[in-house]
């Protein structure tokens, strides 16, 4: 009797090693399948953001060597930051931003709140006075001396929204 009672348990025994070999490797090679789907995804998201990237940076001034060259003889960030400063001073004017091309509305003046220098010779700048928006292109030049000098070539003002 003690005989075919350990023979039993050792057959229970045996079943459910078994039975739990089998659902642990099922359960790995699931997770590992699932593992690589995912892989896959994160590679396709890097892929994407990565062109995203190469898309942007081509239309901007640190991307473009051509425009580069053209200012040869200067650091391409303290260029940037001199005329960014100098454009961003033009805020200060009681009546707004002049290169904007826009009147004052209400009490409110019109300023460049962000920009984005897409060569060696354009800038792209966000404005506003608080409650509208717009964007203006602007060409800029910097001569012998550093002064550098504005010309609006195109302002939009986007509607007000009434929802």
């Amino acid at each position: 009797m003690k005989k075919s009672l350990f023979l039993y348990l050792f057959i229970i025994a045996a079943l459910m090693n078994v039975f739990t070999y089998k659902y642990f490797s099922g359960k790995a090679n699931d997770e590992i399948k699932s593992l690589k789907k995912e892989n896959k995804k994160y590679k396709d998201s890097t892929l994407v953001l990565y062109n995203n990237y190469v898309d942007e940076i081509s239309f901007s001034l640190a991307g473009n060597f051509r425009a580069q060259n053209y200012y040869e003889k200067y650091n391409i960030d303290e260029l940037q930051e001199t005329v960014k400063q100098a454009l961003l001073s033009y805020n200060d004017s009681p009546e707004g931003n002049k290169y904007i091309d826009q009147a004052k509305i209400g009490e409110q003046k019109f300023i460049i709140n962000r920009l984005k220098f897409l060569n060696h010779r354009w800038i792209m700048a966000e404005y506003s006075n608080g409650t509208v928006w717009g964007e203006v292109l602007l060409k800029y030049f910097i001569n012998e001396q550093g002064v550098v000098s504005f010309e609006t070539i195109e302002s939009y003002l986007y509607p007000v929204n009434l929802n």
